[in-house]
């Protein structure tokens, strides 16, 4: 399996030309939608300090003027601009090269992922139904919980507008690569910039399958450890969740995540080679219809499925117990996409 290309967000944000040809294009239009909330803010302050994007284009249902004023002041090249409401929203989309979609609710304290679709399912139906519409071909990526179920009702909204083409349509779960790189380096003292852990399988509690086999520099584990890492690991947002003690959910670390995947695709689209990073795609990897693996990234999105590679028994049996609950996270997005 091709190893993670791992930069820091520092060098993925001012120094993405090292591995850029000169004649690269870098003009990208970045839109995103959701963007005065607790992820979205931090998202687009990360974002507008790209050397990859021109066009910095923020949506949300109120307070979005003021938040793209504000970004407007920083000393970088992304031009910003809010918009806000439902009828602003194709003007927004327009011209877009890359969709992010942090909108929708925040977890609190006793929810679960579940707890949030009523809510956030619709929302991520209505966003995904505007795009498929106004940027067809932009790269759609859902940061919206349950990201299980929403990326699921993406694709079926954009098959229903004739628009699907799945190397296009993302769930972002590089958080879950981020944790468990800095949760490994933690535990076993290796450089946290150097290490690198796949996760697959969905986004939420046990479909969150970390391959601490196939950790890069290579680590030994014992069976107690390695289950209280995994778990650890699957159970990181509600960690975050009940420290905030209603709060929010985990907001800061999520649009740096979400920020390491946007610049990772920028790369990629402008010709970076390697580029390389999990995601939840539909997928033929299992027999589940959605499925994060490590991919290979290019100009056209996903260029390559990386695969799962070989599994230790521990990873296979716990492949095996998240199936029913990432099939049926799936099959519920569906369902509600088609109503």
């Amino acid at each position: 399996m091709a190893a993670f290309m791992r930069k820091s967000l520092t060098g993925l944000v001012s120094s993405g030309s090292r591995c850029l040809s000169v004649s690269a294009p870098r003009h990208a239009k970045v839109s995103v939608l959701g963007a005065a909330g607790g992820i979205g803010q931090p998202l687009s302050l990360l974002l507008k300090q790209s050397t990859l994007i021109s066009e910095l284009s923020l949506y949300d249902v109120a307070n979005t003027v003021g938040v793209a004023a504000d970004l407007s002041h920083i000393e970088s090249a992304a031009q910003v601009k809010g918009y806000v409401g439902e009828s602003q929203l194709e003007e927004c989309l327009k011209g877009s090269n890359i969709v992010i979609i942090p909108a929708g609710v925040p977890r609190k304290p006793g929810m679960t992922r579940d707890d949030l679709f009523n809510i956030n399912a619709g929302i991520a139906k209505a966003l995904a139904d505007a795009a498929s519409k106004a940027c067809p071909e932009a790269m759609l990526c859902i940061i919206s919980n349950p990201v299980n179920s929403t990326v699921p009702i993406a694709s079926e909204v954009y098959k229903a507008n004739g628009v699907f083409d799945p190397r296009r349509l993302f769930g972002v779960t590089t958080l879950d690569v981020v944790r468990a790189n800095t949760f490994i380096s933690e535990l076993k003292g290796t450089p946290v910039t150097q290490t690198q852990c796949p996760v697959i399988g969905g986004h939420a509690g046990v479909t969150i399958l970390p391959l601490l086999s196939q950790v890069e520099p290579s680590c030994t584990f014992g069976d107690e450890e390695r289950a209280a890492l995994t778990t650890r690991i699957q159970n990181a947002g509600t960690e975050v969740v009940e420290a905030k003690a209603g709060g929010g959910s985990a907001t800061l670390s999520m649009a740096y995540a979400g920020a390491r995947f946007a610049f990772a695709l920028l790369q990629a689209m402008n010709g970076a080679k390697n580029v390389v990073e999990c995601s939840y795609v539909e997928s033929d990897v299992t027999d589940m219809q959605f499925f994060s693996t490590p991919l290979l990234l290019g100009p056209n999105g996903v260029e390559q499925n990386l695969g799962m590679g070989t599994l230790i028994d521990f990873e296979q049996e716990a492949l095996e117990k998240m199936k029913p609950e990432l099939t049926g996270s799936i099959e519920k997005g569906i369902k509600f996409a088609n109503q």
